[in-house]
């Protein structure tokens, strides 16, 4: 058993005694045993483990003690509960030096074994008590006798589930975030170079690439910078700009990758993939001269412009383009994605380490169109409307299993968002289908059409745009290995899929921040950014996601969060990492994190809506298309603008006008400029005003957005904009994440239930300005 303190009694007991009592390759080692006897000669051959149990050597040891091989790195895992052992969750309760005994077993052992109880302590005090058998094991209780040893080991409650993520009485699995990067404009990507340095480097949809060390302090100078040729815009939900990048599997040694973004000249647009190659002179520079283009794809509207970039194990690029824009793939017959003869729609692979047909790469000889004429050679699957953030599965640590699938989040039309597992040659049915449904009936009742099912699909009442994410592998979570995680860039929403390996199905969890104590350690935190943009993985495995609060190009709210199980992590030593050397010729801008830890009473509820995780018969289509309409899957509106509404500049229009549960408005002093006020909110038939208790910039934000502006620049306490003195308190304590769509979807104390005067009343200051520009 692990201290997680770092005592090591055990090779200083060793010491004290000859070495001819230690067989060769043997080490002596605390492990806190229960053997069946109080005595200590059952042999280890006998024993049902031979780790638990003692063996007799020249000298008898007590039940505290065992034989056993000297370990090899990483034979040995500490148990999660070892910090409850030794009391150590609480930084400031004392020193302990040995685990906490059960009372019946501390007894046995001070009556048979206490001569060995001031070889394993240097604690003084315990030594003075070893001549009192009450007080000596009243010393070395827990308050919590759960957690006491041995019964620890028995206990089903605490041991059933140490190989699963803990999840709440809804289903929902806790996990923990901890800030990694912030202060960036919709950062769309996080890659690294797998030369073993362990950098990351992170895109912004502007055209600018920043490069990360370990310790997660970042260069001053851009690693690349192409700004300048980008097109994009400040509007919120603008999909155009830099999408994409991509490391060659050589880089280590040709120093060369890859880059996806958007380019237009007056009304003409279209996606470019280019090469760059890495500075001789810096490492960590791009050389900005050295682009060279390999493809470029006309793009008819300014949305669906797909934007991954990967590597296979194969060495091939794959690229991922959207089927074009607008709605519902009007393009053509049967629209782009089921076009062959187009580029856009689909995933292509390509060689970019030869050239042929006069193409600046090759095409791989397996490509499966290649010697079809009425194909694009490139393409290695169709049928796709917009894929966002795709991932190779790296395989299972121990036994490589999954190894190369290819996952992706394909955003739908205006029904359903689903995921898809990508082969060679595959139909995945736009626009024939939205997930596991006819979106186009004529399509769908083609039988030739053959088309690849998702793997799973959800509903639009639980997300309206998914980002794919990463099949877990890395090292620091054993409980989270092979879960899919990914997310919903609208609603906000973490998610996984778990598959059974004996049916192939696919389960379906929701990701919710841990509740409680759950994620109340130092460095962790409980809440993030609501627009879920992309996920990386660093180069040991590890799994990070990126979101903002403010979904344009140009606002500097984004914020790179690491995903961590709090439920049990890696035995100490086993995940680490020796990052090579990397010759820094900028200034470094050391991290300094932002985000804070949220108190929370509960975890945010699993959607009641059931997602479908299995496919309909598919002898006929199961349901008609819903008429396309224009609206994009990414809201494309430009700040300050509201999708239903028409109401502009934070105006409440209020004349004969009926009012809805969470409706607000502000009510501001004489002389007091639009977007400041108290703010009140409407529930039940009447208008009611807010207690400051908890009130902070994510409340705020929800009002702000509620009344149509596009930024919250501060929270208002202490009735800074007067006292709604004749109307009731309708909300106390309003903790809000930032992405709801009014204050009641927020937590609070429950409507009407405060503990405050209207001298507490919250107000908000909102613009339509960045206040940070």
């Amino acid at each position: 058993m692990c201290d997680p303190r770092g005592s090591e009694t055990a090779g200083s007991l060793q010491n004290r005694f000859p070495a001819s009592l230690f067989p060769s390759g043997f080490q002596l080692d605390l492990v806190l045993l229960c053997p069946a006897s109080p005595d200590c000669g059952k042999d280890v051959e006998t024993a049902p483990d031979p780790f638990l149990a003692c063996r007799t050597w020249p000298i008898q040891l007590p039940p505290l003690w065992t034989w056993r091989p000297r370990p090899q790195p990483g034979d040995q895992e500490c148990s999660p509960y070892a910090a409850h052992l030794y009391d150590a969750e609480d930084p400031f309760t004392p020193l302990r030096t040995v685990p906490g005994l059960c009372q019946d077993y501390c007894l046995d052992m001070w009556h048979k074994c206490r001569g060995l109880f001031h070889h394993l302590s240097t604690d003084q005090e315990l030594r003075a008590l070893e001549g009192n058998r009450a007080r000596f094991c009243r010393y070395l209780s827990l308050d919590d006798t759960d957690y006491c040893f041995p019964y620890l080991l028995v206990n089903k409650n605490l041991n059933s589930n140490l190989g699963h993520v803990v999840a709440d009485a809804k289903g929902c699995l806790q996990l923990c975030l901890e800030e990694v990067a912030n202060g960036l404009r919709n950062p769309v990507a996080m890659v690294h170079a797998r030369d073993g340095t362990h950098r990351f480097f992170v895109a912004e949809q502007v055209g600018l690439v920043w490069a990360y060390l370990p310790d997660r302090s970042r260069l001053e100078k851009p690693f690349l910078n192409i700004s300048w040729a980008v097109l994009t815009s400040p509007w919120q939900g603008d999909e155009r700009g830099f999408l994409g990048i991509a490391f060659h599997p050589s880089f280590r040694h040709n120093r060369r990758l890859y880059v996806y973004y958007s380019v237009g000249i007056r009304t003409s647009e279209w996606i470019r993939i280019s090469e760059f190659r890495v500075s001789e002179d810096d490492e960590n520079a791009v050389d900005h001269s050295s682009e060279r283009i390999l493809l470029e794809v006309k793009e008819p509207a300014s949305n669906h412009n797909g934007g991954q970039l990967l590597f296979g194990d194969d060495g091939y690029l794959y690229i991922f383009t959207g089927d074009g824009g607008m709605a519902g793939d009007p393009f053509g017959t049967f629209g782009n994605a089921q076009n062959k003869s187009a580029l856009l729609g689909k995933v292509l692979r390509i060689d970019v380490d030869r050239k042929e047909r006069g193409l600046p790469y090759g095409i791989p000889p397996d490509n499966p169109f290649v010697d079809d004429p009425a194909a694009q050679p490139e393409v290695y699957a169709l049928g796709v409307r917009n894929m966002w953030r795709c991932s190779f599965d790296r395989g299972d640590p121990a036994s490589g299993a999954g190894r190369g699938r290819l996952f992706c989040g394909d955003v739908g039309q205006n029904k359903f968002e689903e995921v898809d597992l990508v082969e060679r040659g595959g139909n995945y049915g736009w626009r024939a289908r939205e997930g596991f449904e006819c979106y186009d009936r004529s399509l769908c009742a083609n039988s030739s059409l053959n088309d690849v099912l998702p793997i799973f699909a959800y509903p639009h009442t639980i997300g309206k745009s998914v980002t794919g994410g990463y099949v877990y592998r890395g090292c620091e979570y054993p409980n989270l290995n092979g879960l899919y995680i990914f997310g919903d860039f609208m609603t906000g929403r973490l998610m996984s899929l778990h598959e059974n390996p004996g049916t192939g199905q696919w389960h379906y969890s929701e990701i919710c921040m841990g509740h409680g104590q759950t994620c109340e350690f130092p460095g962790l935190i409980n809440n993030y950014y609501p627009y879920i943009i992309s996920f990386g993985e660093d180069e040991a495995g590890e799994l990070y996601f990126m979101s903002t609060g403010e979904p344009s190009a140009t606002a500097p709210r984004g914020v790179i969060y690491k995903i961590i199980d709090p439920s049990r992590r890696a035995p100490p030593g086993k995940c680490q990492i020796q990052p090579a050397q990397v010759k820094i010729r900028s200034r470094l801008i050391p991290f300094v994190p932002k985000e804070k830890f949220i108190p929370k009473t509960r975890s945010t509820a699993r959607p009641t809506a059931r997602a479908p995780t299995r496919a309909p018969r598919r002898r006929r289509p199961t349901v008609a298309p819903s008429p396309p309409t224009p609206r994009p899957a990414r809201p494309t509106q430009q700040p300050g603008s509201r999708r239903g509404g028409g109401r502009r500049r934070g105006r409440l229009n209020s004349a004969n006008r009926a009012f809805r549960d969470g409706d607000v408005r502000l009510v501001r002093p004489a002389g007091l400029s639009s977007g400041s006020g108290r703010v009140e909110v409407f529930v039940g038939g009447r208008w009611g005003t807010v207690c400051d208790d908890s009130w902070n910039i994510n409340g705020a934000a929800v009002v702000c957005r509620q009344l149509g502006f596009a930024y919250a620049v501060r929270a208002v306490k202490s009735a800074e904009f007067g006292q709604g003195g004749s109307l009731p308190i309708l909300l106390d304590n309003v903790r809000c994440a930032g992405w709801e769509r009014n204050l009641l979807e927020c937590q609070h104390n429950g409507v009407g239930t405060h503990n405050c005067e209207h001298d507490e009343d919250a107000g908000v200051v909102c613009s339509h300005q960045n206040p940070d520009l």
